[in-house]
């Protein structure tokens, strides 16, 4: 019997909710909290915006031998993860082993998740909130920074109706954020 993996959503988020990726705090060891959830998923998923403003950064910082130990290690891990990009208006992905979801989503993130034992990472917000629309995320890993960041973008900007999530587990870094983990609540 196949095992269909879970989609994850992860991301930093400050108190106050918002998602902007220049508001938290960016140390290594956050860097190496979030490399080893990647070791541990078979895949990323990305919303176009998300992808770009990845692939615009980290694959210099792979190949940079000056890099810090941290920035360079999830670079080169993200490097080598396969890396799937929903996108209505871009094709062409040069990035290693980045491949354009086709379909229609609820449809074509199943099958991702169906051919992705170990699971499958997102970490695009308007992508996520759509994702989370159709019920498709199983697990949310949600690092929380003590930044009060008074503006947005929000996380799960629009949601229609409330969901319950189960704490799984929290871990306290040193820096004061809190990595928290949960997963929906059955029924």
């Amino acid at each position: 019997m196949r095992v269909m993996g879970l989609l994850t959503f992860a991301l930093n988020v400050t108190l106050d909710g918002c998602v902007d990726h220049r508001a938290g705090i960016v140390d290594d060891e956050m860097l190496d909290y979030f490399t080893t959830l990647m070791d541990a998923a078979g895949a990323m998923l990305f919303g176009r915006t998300t992808y770009e403003l990845m692939e615009d950064a980290w694959p210099a910082v792979a190949r940079d031998e000056a890099a810090p130990r941290a920035e360079r290690e999830w670079a080169r891990k993200l490097e080598a993860k396969p890396k799937y990009v929903v996108s209505a208006s871009r094709r062409d992905f040069p990035w290693n082993n980045t491949f354009r979801v086709e379909g229609e989503l609820r449809e074509a993130v199943s099958k991702l998740k169906e051919a992705t034992p170990r699971g499958v990472l997102v970490g695009s917000p308007a992508l996520s909130a759509s994702l989370e629309r159709l019920e498709l995320i199983d697990e949310y890993r949600l690092v929380v920074h003590p930044v009060l960041a008074g503006h947005g973008p929000t996380l799960f900007q629009g949601l229609e109706r409330s969901r319950q999530l189960e704490l799984v587990s929290t871990h306290r870094l040193k820096s004061g954020v809190m990595a928290m983990h949960y997963r929906r609540k059955a029924g």
